[in-house]
């Protein structure tokens, strides 16, 4: 079974890797929505997978390198695709979160990027 909670994120950033001209080469902003999904068994007393609080704990110093800044200046987010994003918040969330199963990242209301931990 998944569970799943949702972040919000005010981030700038450029692709430093398109070609000459590409609007994505200029200083720009999203609102990312990230969405981590957590997968297990309810517990037989608690009925739940994790408390969606520890869930939040866990994301929260992740969520405060990232909101508000500028994703280029985050290290190892030098070329802050959805993809990398995805791959770099998965990185620093599994340690803490072992139950991670996905990490999806919105930058648009129609274009995201999903990560499930391959590589």
């Amino acid at each position: 079974m998944d569970i799943y909670k949702e972040f919000y994120l005010e981030s700038a950033h450029w692709l430093p890797n398109v070609p000459d001209g590409h609007k994505c080469g200029r200083l720009h902003g999203h609102s990312f929505k990230v969405i981590i999904t957590v997968s297990g068994v309810p517990g037989n007393d608690s009925g739940w997978i994790i408390d969606f609080a520890d869930i939040k704990a866990a994301f929260k110093p992740i969520f405060e390198q990232l909101d508000h800044q500028c994703l280029n200046h985050v290290k190892d987010l030098e070329n802050p695709t959805s993809e990398r994003l995805a791959q770099w918040i998965w990185r620093e969330l599994k340690p803490q979160l072992p139950q991670l199963s996905q990490v999806e990242v919105c930058e648009t209301c129609t274009s995201g990027c999903i990560y499930r931990g391959e590589d």
